[in-house]
């Protein structure tokens, strides 16, 4: 089954549906694009596969959920940086000196984490990295282009889906 998430009248939030689940979240701050660029603060459009979870094991207990789940370590980083051709949009170790999201953040947001399989086989330069299922903040503040959701709502969806998930993101109506 497809996990839907449909942007609504406002731009940066939006719906998830699947199965029976309906839930509320955001996404990112100058909402969805056809043609994602590094940094537009757009959520791509499209169908991306789930490939990995990731969550903090200071913080959170380890999700259920039958994708692969690895723990994030404080010298884990995800590369950015259109200028790191080698690299970008991968799992980078930390230090690392090209443009880097570190993963072992001081808020929350990705305490659990899915990687999406967005412009990942192979990456393109330039056409967006990072782009996650995450925990939203409380207020549900636009993302960078990721998909957040509150920790329980990203715990129930992680624990009903299979291992050939695909997230879709669609403009709603």
């Amino acid at each position: 089954m497809t996990i839907l998430v449909l942007a609504s009248n406002d731009p940066t939030q939006a719906r998830l549906h699947f199965q029976n689940i309906v839930v509320r979240c955001c996404i990112g701050a100058s909402g969805t694009s056809l043609g994602k660029r590094e940094g537009d603060q757009r959520t791509p459009i499209g169908a991306w596969p789930l490939r990995r979870a990731f969550y903090r094991p200071d913080r959170s207990t380890p999700p259920d959920t039958s994708l692969e789940v690895f723990p994030i370590d404080p010298a884990m980083g995800w590369s950015d940086d259109p200028g790191d051709p080698t690299h970008y949009n991968r799992l980078v170790p930390l230090p690392y000196s090209p443009s880097h999201e570190v993963l072992w953040r001081e808020d929350q947001l990705y305490d659990i984490m899915v990687e999406l399989g967005y412009n990942d086989a192979p990456p393109i330069t330039g056409l967006g990295s990072a782009i996650f299922l995450h925990v939203a903040k409380p207020d549900y503040t636009p993302t960078a282009g990721c998909v957040a959701l509150a920790i329980e709502d990203l715990r129930r969806l992680l624990a009903l889906i299979g291992t050939n998930e695909t997230l879709e993101v669609k403009q709603g109506r």
